[in-house]
């Protein structure tokens, strides 16, 4: 059913919100602007499950990006918002320890028997920092290589400052290294997913003072064993740390990372994302000769000590083992996969699949791609969904939910379809075109 009353308090709220922070909110991913320009409710009143109702009460199935991913559990989850709620009853902070900590750190330990350390932070681009800062340490060499996204600290956009489009094939296109020093050009290096010899010239050319190599271990598509393995030999081999970014995939196909599936065995690895099911909490593993160095460094934050996050994790953990989450997680993503190649071979339309099981992605082939994702995030909108191009899959998202999403991105694909044939996809929006990278927000 399409929604008739127009959605005006967040789009309100969103555009006030500019002139008082800059760039609207704290997180990129959320700015309206990735979405729906001028439309895109941008607030929330309440959110369950995969459900969320806006400032006006409207109602909303999320089939985009969950919390960016943070909730696989689905939102407020009864058990979860139980042991947080306790948490905060009997004192979130304290001058003492809050024991979760120390059994948090225990049972991380326990998952990953490579492991023998455990540090937490509450965020994933501060624990990649912490973990460089750590690697760094030990190794008593500043240069970084690195592979994939890996948050916002200097360390990592210094590598756009040799190179202002280093960064975009790791993610987002745009990001600037304005504010970060310019002493920093060069301390930080890219290389690409797959490609093992480029990697094995960098290691030649810049042994002196490379000390750390920081991945993912996928991202869009299915992990590249060879190339994986290649990259552990050859930093092994080299005195170098290797530290796998797992903040976006660790609970996606299974509980901890996906290199436990393969059996691959990093120095370090860093979580976050679903590791709390929404509550912060982000956690830095490592052998203990490694993640010792963090006792020569300065590494500290009051509110790295407050419990909510430990509670929320220890029960996340507890769901994952209990209900089999990574198995109902992959079904489910796979079934909006297929569904959705069906919908583009029906409509012929050259949208493709990537992105694990857990986590279908579109991939927009043609040149009117960012027009095409528009239209479709407007007309799901209007259909009472959030969509995008990115699907975080949740067990919140049921057979039903799914089946009504699919029926209804059929019509709205069928309508971009006849549109583009006709020449008039561009007619369809009520409003600007979404953005797909870094833009300066006026």
């Amino acid at each position: 059913m399409l929604k008739t009353e127009k959605i005006n308090k967040g789009v309100e709220l969103w555009k006030k919100a500019k002139m008082l922070i800059p760039g609207g909110n704290q997180l990129l991913s959320k700015r309206a602007e990735m979405f729906l320009p001028d439309q895109w409710p941008a607030y929330y009143k309440k959110a369950k499950g995969c459900e969320i109702w806006d400032l006006e009460d409207h109602h909303y199935y999320d089939m985009s990006i969950m919390g960016i991913g943070s909730s696989p559990l689905g939102y407020a989850h009864d058990e979860i918002n139980a042991v947080v709620h306790q948490a905060i009853d009997e004192g979130n902070m304290t001058t003492l320890n809050c024991p979760q900590e120390v059994e948090l750190a225990q049972k991380l330990v326990d998952l990953h028997p490579w492991a023998d350390m455990a540090r937490f932070a509450r965020t994933g681009g501060e624990a990649c920092a912490i973990a460089v800062r750590i690697a760094r340490a030990f190794t008593q060499k500043e240069r970084i290589a690195f592979c994939g996204y890996h948050g916002w600290h200097d360390w990592y956009l210094a590598a756009n400052l040799s190179d202002s489009k280093n960064l975009d094939q790791l993610l987002l296109p745009g990001l600037s290294p304005v504010g970060v020093p310019q002493h920093l050009n060069g301390s930080a290096v890219p290389f690409y997913y797959g490609e093992a010899q480029a990697f094995k010239k960098l290691i030649q050319r810049h042994k002196a003072d490379l000390g750390v190599v920081i991945m993912e271990v996928a991202r869009h598509s299915d992990p590249d064993l060879d190339f994986l393995r290649t990259i552990r030999e050859m930093t092994r081999e080299a005195g170098i740390v290797l530290i796998y970014d797992e903040i976006s995939s660790g609970f996606r196909l299974n509980t901890g990372g996906l290199h436990l599936l393969y059996d691959l065995q990093p120095d370090m690895a860093v979580l976050g994302k679903a590791l709390g099911n929404g509550h912060p909490i982000s956690a830095i593993l490592g052998r203990e000769k490694v993640m010792q160095a963090a006792q020569e460094t300065f590494i500290s934050s009051t509110y790295w000590t407050e419990r909510t996050g430990y509670a929320a994790a220890l029960e996340v953990l507890k769901i994952y083992e209990r209900e089999g989450v990574p198995e109902q997680l992959i079904k489910q993503g796979n079934k909006i996969r297929w569904g959705m190649e069906g919908i583009f071979k029906k409509h012929q339309l050259n949208i493709e699949m990537e992105g694990l099981a857990s986590n279908p992605i579109f991939i927009f082939k043609d040149q009117d791609g960012l027009l095409v994702k528009t239209a479709y995030t407007q007309e799901m909108l209007k259909r009472g969904f959030l969509a995008s191009s990115t699907i975080y899959v949740s067990i919140a998202h049921t057979d039903q939910i799914i089946d009504l999403f699919l029926a209804n991105a059929d019509e709205v694909f069928g309508c971009i379809s006849a549109a583009i044939k006709e020449g008039k996809l561009a007619s369809l929006l009520n409003g600007p075109v979404c953005h797909s990278g870094f833009k300066r927000l006026n």
